[in-house]
């Protein structure tokens, strides 16, 4: 009889425990979403450079030397190098779902189909910081935890 006691005791302060740990807002996103439009129209004026991009490490900027790229209207990302161009597509977008940190934040989508060299840029890159000449983004990846760093300045 002590044994069920006990074992019930047991049983009722561990669901207490639990009870007070968990949070209603634990399994779903944030419902605060951050306004990508600040960042939209930063990138829509003007022509922009890549003064920066370091991939988990590796200095990797002069593949970009000389490009030109325009965030164009219909997510049209094009970069041009006298008679070279590349096209992908952009957007911004914000981002509250748990799988990344920080949770409530914008993500700066870049994908280039080719040539390989674009098709590096290609990901969900995060702000780090943005102003009317300047953007910097991070990206932490899922599978080897490397980071990459990409760097746009206003030509």
């Amino acid at each position: 009889m002590k044994k069920i006691k006990l074992i019930s005791a047991f049983a009722l302060f561990f669901m207490l425990t639990t009870a007070m740990t968990c949070n209603d807002n634990d399994d779903s996103p944030s419902n605060n979403s951050v306004d990508p439009t600040p960042v939209i129209n930063t990138v829509n004026n003007g022509n922009w450079r890549i003064t920066l991009y370091n991939d988990s490490g590796s200095i990797e900027t002069n593949n970009f030397a000389n490009y030109i790229f325009t965030f164009g209207a219909n997510n049209v990302l094009t970069a041009v190098n006298g008679s070279t161009t590349v096209t992908g597509v952009w957007s911004v977008t914000s981002d509250n779902s748990l799988d990344d940190s920080p949770s409530n934040d914008l993500d700066f989508n870049i994908a280039f189909s080719t040539p390989a060299t674009f098709t590096e840029l290609t990901e969900d890159w995060n702000i780090i910081s943005y102003n009317a000449t300047k953007i910097e983004l991070i990206h932490v990846s899922g599978g080897n935890g490397g980071t990459d760093y990409l760097t746009f300045e206003k030509n």
